[in-house]
């Protein structure tokens, strides 16, 4: 949901732009999602200004100039993000070494956010855009605000190191997957993926469908979820969800994406930019119990960074809503 236009705004407006409907009437539930328009709002609810608030971590999306949208964290202690009323975050933070973020922050930026509790498998997202920029963070103009179900998280709590005295990480950078970035996606339970909505000009300089901005989701399976086809090529199932179609939505409009794979040990930290190829239906979709459709992600770009980030988490307890998913090979 990359519209700026909510059902708040007026009768008639849709929620949702055409990528996102076009999937909903795909899997007919068009007229059921119409009818949930309310959900989204164009300000924060004070449950979610208070969630943010008490966040070590939260994803972020942003677009670069390639128009290639990226996934990134960005972390700080609990208060590090705040919220001076409904309409606004304020980050009290800047981008990890390697970030792609560190060159998509701008004035009128579109970014979106992803607050995610993977211990109490809470989850909120806002949609927005970059209001001010300066030496002690940012501020973020909300556009849209939702929640989102605790489908697929795994339940893992957060600790904070100190990682100080890595002034200058390790960054690996690529075009295809070494074998320590296999490695760690082949292993992942989650990812975390970044996808865009942009504005379209009509033949005659005007702006055609209203709207442009980023969305960051959350992504959860049993272990090996993500198969490696090959160094430059990654198949996901995707499961069930709440029908929105955010991302899947946006794919269909711009098929391409950023990703985030973290290593929830070391610290490790794997951004990829990625085209992504839809698979909805066939055998390959039937051979993976629970998946509702692939998705295919050809890796352009591949940045790892090395003890990145100053968080640890200890073992997962998984999600009960993977016991029925199925695994690869099949």
């Amino acid at each position: 949901m990359n519209h700026p236009e909510t059902a708040s705004a007026g009768a008639g407006k849709s929620a949702f732009h055409r990528g996102e409907r076009a999937v909903q009437q795909r899997a007919g539930v068009l007229e059921k999602m119409a009818a949930r328009s309310q959900v989204i709002r164009t300000a924060m609810p004070d449950q979610h200004r208070e969630f943010f608030s008490q966040l070590p971590f939260m994803i972020v999306g942003s677009v670069d100039r390639q128009q290639q949208p990226w996934a990134s964290i960005m972390t700080g202690p609990p208060g590090f993000v705040g919220s001076p009323d409904a309409e606004h975050l304020r980050v009290h933070a800047h981008a990890l070494a390697a970030d792609p973020l560190q060159q998509n922050l701008a004035a009128n930026a579109a970014i979106g956010l992803l607050g995610i509790e993977p211990h109490t498998r809470r989850r909120n997202r806002m949609n927005g855009r970059v209001e001010q920029l300066d030496a002690d963070g940012w501020t973020l103009k909300v556009e849209q605000s939702f929640g989102n179900c605790p489908k697929y998280i795994q339940a893992r709590r957060p600790s904070t190191v100190d990682n100080a005295s890595v002034a200058a990480p390790q960054v690996h950078r690529a075009d295809a997957l070494d074998g320590a970035m296999q490695q760690l996606i082949g292993s992942a339970d989650t990812f975390f993926i970044a996808t865009a909505f942009l504005q379209e000009q009509s033949a005659d300089g005007e702006a055609g469908e209203g709207g442009y901005g980023a969305d960051v989701s959350h992504r959860g399976g049993k272990p090996g979820f993500v198969r490696i086809d090959d160094a430059k090529t990654l198949t996901v199932p995707d499961f069930v969800g709440n029908f929105f179609f955010n991302t899947i939505g946006n794919l269909v409009v711009h098929p391409r994406a950023g990703l985030l794979f973290i290593d929830f040990a070391s610290g490790d930290l794997i951004y990829l930019a990625v085209t992504t190829e839809l698979i909805w239906d066939g055998p390959e979709v039937a051979s993976f119990a629970g998946a509702q459709r692939l998705l295919r992600f050809h890796v352009e770009q591949a940045i790892r960074v090395e003890a990145s980030l100053p968080l640890r988490w200890g073992a997962a307890e998984f999600s009960p809503a993977l016991e029925p998913m199925g695994a690869w090979p099949a």
